[in-house]
C-alpha cells in the first residue's frame, strides 16, 4: 500500500504497572499484531484549522521551568535537572534525569514548536517516575531515563514549527559560510500561517549529523532531506551534546525516543478510523550511510517499537485508539532518529494526531496518556529486558496508515 508524507517528521490504568506489563510484553511477543480499538470514526472534526491553536493550554517554556524547579525541590534526592543549553533568543534548554540504572533511556520533545503533547507526556512520566512507590523506585534501579521535555522552546514560545534564527545569525556564528546558500530547510516565506517571512526560522530536526564532531563546512550547504545536517543551532547541539556526554559516561545511549506530531485527519488500513499515533523505528536507509555507521541496530529499534505499540495494545478497549506504523521509505540522516541510530541507540519515534494549527488542545488528555503509556511500556522493556523477547519481524505487522 503507498502511504502518504507526513508533514511532522521527513494516551484509566495505574502508571507503571511494573511486573504486570513486562509478563504482558512477553505473552504478545510471539504472537501476532493486534489491532488497538479505534478512537473516533473517520468522520470526526478534521478541519485545517481550528480558529483558536489552543497554546494556552499546553505548558509554556515559564512555566516547564516552573514544574522543573518544583518537582527538583521535592524529589531532590532522585531527580536532576540541568541546563543543557541556551535557545538563539536566550531562552533555557533543560534536560531532566532520574534513576540509576545501567541502561540509558533518552527522550526528547517539542523540536517543532506546534507539537506539544509529548511536553506534558514527560512531565507526567517524570512525576511519577521520581515518586516513592515501589514500582517507580524498581524503575529507577533498572534504568536511567533522561528527557528533554522543550528542546526548541523559541519555536515552542511562537507556537510554529521552525525556529527563531536568521541565515544571517548562522553566518556570524559561522563564518565559513559566507557565500553559502541556505541551508533547504530555511524557513523565510509563509507556512501554515506563520510569518516566516519576516521572522525566519530553520526545521531544527534537519540539522543533525551523524559525525557527532561534525564542524559545518560551506561545499555542504544548502544540502537536502536525504543528506547530514551540520549543527548550526543552539538547540540541536544542546541535544548532541548531551547525548555524547551520556554515551560517555555509560559507554552508550541504550534507546531514544523521539516525540512528535503528525497530521490530524490520517485513517487507518480500514479506513474506518482516525490514527491517533504512528510509531516507527526506521529513519535511515543504512546502506546509504555506511560511513557513518557505528553499529545501526534496526531489529533492536524494532523491538522497541512493539513494546510501545504492544503496551498500548493490550489495553484493549481504551481511549488510546488506532495505533499505526509511519512510512517506512525515509531517508534522513539529518534528524535526531536517523543519527543517533547510525551511532547504535535503538530509536523510536512517536507522531501523535494533529498540530496545534490543525487540532488545537482538543483531544489534550488522551493524546498526553497516549504518549505517556507508550513511553511507559519502552521504559519497563528495556529495564527488565523484555524488550529482547519481542519477536523483531512482527513489525511488519503493525497496520498501516491509509
Amino acid at each position: 500500500m503507498t502511504r502518504r508524507n507526513r508533514t511532522a517528521y521527513g494516551a484509566a490504568t495505574p502508571k507503571l504497572a511494573g511486573v504486570g506489563l513486562a509478563v504482558a510484553a512477553l505473552l504478545v511477543a510471539s504472537l501476532p499484531v493486534a489491532t488497538p480499538a479505534a478512537a473516533q470514526p473517520a468522520n470526526a472534526h478534521c478541519g485545517t484549522s481550528t480558529g483558536d491553536t489552543g497554546s494556552s493550554s499546553w505548558t509554556s517554556h515559564a512555566e516547564l521551568g516552573q514544574e522543573l524547579r518544583r518537582l527538583q525541590a521535592q524529589r531532590s534526592d532522585v531527580l536532576d535537572v540541568t541546563q543543557i543549553g541556551t535557545s538563539n533568543r536566550g531562552r533555557e534548554i533543560w534536560a531532566a534525569r532520574t534513576g540509576t540504572g545501567p541502561k540509558v533511556v533518552l527522550v526528547t520533545s517539542e523540536i517543532h514548536g506546534n507539537e506539544k503533547t509529548g511536553t506534558d507526556a514527560v512531565l507526567s512520566l517524570l512525576r511519577d517516575m521520581t515518586a516513592g512507590t515501589p514500582a517507580a523506585e524498581r524503575l529507577r534501579s533498572l534504568v536511567t531515563l533522561v528527557a528533554v521535555p522543550k528542546m526548541n522552546p523559541d519555536a515552542a514560545e511562537l507556537d510554529r514549527r521552525g525556529n527563531d534564527r536568521t541565515w544571517a545569525e548562522v553566518v556570524a556564528e559561522f563564518p565559513q559560510l559566507a557565500g553559502a546558500r541556505p541551508a533547504w530547510n530555511y524557513y523565510n516565506q509563509p507556512r501554515t500561517g506563520d510569518d516566516y517571512a519576516t521572522r525566519p526560522g530553520f526545521d531544527v530536526n534537519r540539522d543533525y549529523h551523524p559525525d557527532l564532531d561534525y564542524v559545518p563546512r560551506a561545499e555542504d550547504f544548502p544540502g537536502s532531506s536525504s543528506e547530514a545536517g551540520w549543527y548550526i543551532h543552539p538547540e540541536s547541539r544542546a541535544v548532541r551534546d548531551l547525548y555524547k556526554s551520556l554515551r560517555a559516561e555509560f559507554g552508550a545511549v541504550d534507546t531514544y525516543v523521539d516525540l512528535h506530531h503528525q497530521g490530524p485527519c490520517d485513517l487507518d488500513e480500514s479506513g474506518e478510523n482516525q490514527v491517533t499515533m504512528s510509531l516507527s523505528g526506521k529513519f535511515v536507509d543504512v546502506e546509504n550511510h555506511q560511513e557513518y555507521n557505528k553499529g545501526y541496530r534496526l531489529d533492536y529499534s524494532k523491538q522497541l517499537t512493539l513494546a510501545a505499540y504492544d503496551g498500548l495494545s493490550v489495553r484493549g478497549q481504551s481511549p488510546f485508539g488506532s495505533l499505526t506504523l509511519y512510512p517506512q521509505d525515509i531517508d534522513l540522516p539529518g534528524t535526531g532518529l536517523g543519527s543517533f541510530a547510525l551511532n547504535g541507540s535503538g530509536t523510536v519515534l512517536f507522531e501523535v494526531r494533529g498540530q496545534t494549527q490543525t487540532w488545537g488542545a482538543k483531544q489534550r488528555g488522551q493524546l498526553i496518556q497516549t504518549v505517556e503509556k507508550g513511553l511507559d511500556a519502552i521504559i519497563e522493556a528495556v529495564g527488565t529486558g523484555a524488550v529482547n523477547q519481542i519477536d523483531p519481524t512482527r513489525y511488519d505487522d503493525i497496520p498501516e496508515t491509509q
